[in-house]
């Protein structure tokens, strides 16, 4: 007998929802069938069983809210305990992401539960440490505690240099320097003079937590500034109109596809922009992969346009719309999400004027899209209408300075205001 594990879909998956089973008790599994479904904070996953064998106990019912990683969900017979493949529902085989079952360090007749390379186990502290298995032997075998290191891995997971220059008995990191502070209290809203049963509360699930989450990370962790500006964008909506002409119905073209191509244009005009901080360096990235914010049931997610520098204006408006949908649905892939080098948030069909975003890290910039109207603007000494837009571009000052953003944004306004430059 061996468990199956809730499975790490993301470095930064903490819980998921068991939403359905695939299999139930006396059935046979093979390597590669899909036994279950979970819904993690972005997407619908299909989870693949590892080992074949006997299907002997469901231990998590199906619709299971809040199911941590590495919780046993069900039990088969033979093979070692681990954490199942998984990939997003309905995606094609060959490009499904698989979680790498964890190596046993020696034969044994059963292999103790252990999490995916990328998962990460409970700290004594209640915190959550990222650190891969080789680096957890080494740590335990020197003594070192692993919540006293900062990792230099991907998504600050801790590898096996981290912990060879550690001291052994270091004390953890929150005890260090000024972590001596004890967390923020939150007060319940009965303490704060509203009283129970005067509103409703609704639980919150993972896409709200993890939204919660990163973005209280981001807006405390990452030094920032807006820089706003007005662009006249009606040389941009006559552009559009010709290109949706010629494209006829399959390659319409939105405003918001148009700000995309320009912001990948800009970025290349502009490389300085188009970075990320590490504690290592700085990440000047070689392509503009453009995420766009994309509002959804329960939250937002952020699917990307890879190398849009490269693509035309009707390739782009095809991909977001495609990305778009499968958004809504929960059918896109962990690599159509994660990641990009720059975003944009557009709530100008909302009828939003002007407003600033929280930065997605890792990336450098978000540029945050308000509505066109119709405004009075003054040429010369005269007084006459335009179609203007205000746009802020959001920039992490640790990579992104003010002159660089200001270089940034009279790019992006020649490529708004000239939109035929942008096919020169």
């Amino acid at each position: 007998m061996v468990d199956i594990l809730m499975p790490a879909l993301s470095p930064t998956m903490e819980e998921g929802v068991l939403a359905k089973w695939h299999v139930k008790a006396g059935d046979k599994v093979r390597s590669g069938d899909v036994i279950a479904e979970i819904e993690t904070d972005k997407a619908t996953m299909d989870v693949e069983a590892v080992d074949e064998g006997v299907v002997e106990e469901i231990l998590v019912p199906e619709g299971s809210q809040s199911v941590k990683v590495n919780t046993a969900i069900a039990r088969l017979s033979g093979g070692a305990a681990k954490a199942p493949d998984a990939k997003p529902a309905d995606a094609a085989p060959a490009a499904a992401p698989k979680a790498e079952p964890p190596k046993a360090e020696a034969p044994a007749p059963v292999a103790a539960p252990a999490p995916v390379a990328t998962a990460a186990a409970p700290a004594t502290n209640g915190q959550r440490v990222f650190a891969s298995p080789l680096a957890r032997r080494i740590a335990k075998d020197k003594g070192v505690d692993l919540t006293a290191l900062k990792g230099s891995g991907p998504h600050g997971r801790i590898v096996k240099a981290d912990v060879e220059s550690a001291k052994p008995g270091a004390a953890p990191a929150a005890a260090q320097g000024a972590a001596a502070q004890a967390p923020r209290q939150v007060l319940s809203l009965e303490q704060m003079g509203i009283p129970a049963g005067s509103y409703d509360l609704v639980p919150l699930d993972g896409m709200r937590k993890a939204i919660a989450r990163r973005l209280t990370d981001s807006f405390r962790d990452v030094p920032h500034f807006p820089l706003t500006i007005d662009l006249e964008i009606d040389k941009l909506l006559e552009a559009r109109k010709s290109i949706n002409a010629y494209a006829g119905e399959g390659g319409k073209v939105s405003v918001n596809d148009l700000v995309i191509k320009a912001c990948a244009m800009a970025l290349k005009k502009v490389p300085a922009a188009n970075a990320s901080y590490t504690p290592d360096g700085i990440a000047m990235h070689h392509n503009a992969d453009i995420a766009m914010a994309v509002a959804i049931d329960g939250g937002l997610i952020t699917p990307i346009i890879r190398k849009a520098e490269t693509k035309s204006l009707v390739a782009i408006g095809a991909e977001a719309r495609d990305l778009a949908e499968r958004a809504r649905s929960r059918k896109l892939k962990p690599e159509e999400f994660q990641g990009g080098t720059f975003s944009v948030s557009n709530l100008g069909m909302m009828g939003i004027k002007s407003f600033g975003s929280i930065i997605n890290e890792p990336q450098g910039c978000i540029l945050s899209v308000g509505a066109g109207e119709k405004r009075p603007v003054v040429r010369g000494d005269k007084l006459e209408i335009a179609t203007v837009m205000s746009v802020t571009l959001t920039c992490d000052h640790r990579v992104v300075d003010g002159a660089v953003g200001a270089q940034w944004l009279g790019a992006f306004r020649t490529f708004i205001e000239d939109p035929f430059t942008m096919l020169a």
